[in-house]
């Protein structure tokens, strides 16, 4: 088993979740974050000002999911994500021992 963290724009969920919901993903863990990449942060313009932003607002979303199925689940995410700009995200895929649904006590495949 594989988790697959993918640090993507926040306006971009949807269709993130959309895309992992199509290909039969039925579990995910998403989380607000802010962060900064390459850019170190960008300046923008309010009401005549100029302010620099030195964190972005992202969202995380982890799955877990086989082996098998780890290289078309990123490759979904990674076409569901894109915009082409600079920022659009990461994904981390690391590697999993096991999981036990706390509820049955099952373990592994069965529990996810």
């Amino acid at each position: 088993m594989k988790k697959v963290e993918a640090i993507i724009h926040a306006y971009k969920i949807e269709e993130v979740k959309l895309a992992l919901v199509n290909v039969g993903i039925i579990g995910m863990t998403i989380s607000e974050l802010k962060g900064f990449g390459n850019q170190k942060g960008v300046t923008t313009r309010y009401r005549g000002n100029e302010y620099k932003v030195e964190f972005a607002s992202k969202i995380k979303v982890e799955v877990v999911v086989d082996d098998e199925q780890v290289d078309y689940i990123v490759q979904q995410i990674s076409l569901a994500a894109r915009t082409g700009e600079i920022g659009d995200g990461k994904i981390f895929v690391r590697p999993i021992n096991n999981v036990i649904r706390i509820r049955t006590s099952e373990q592994g495949v069965a529990a996810m």
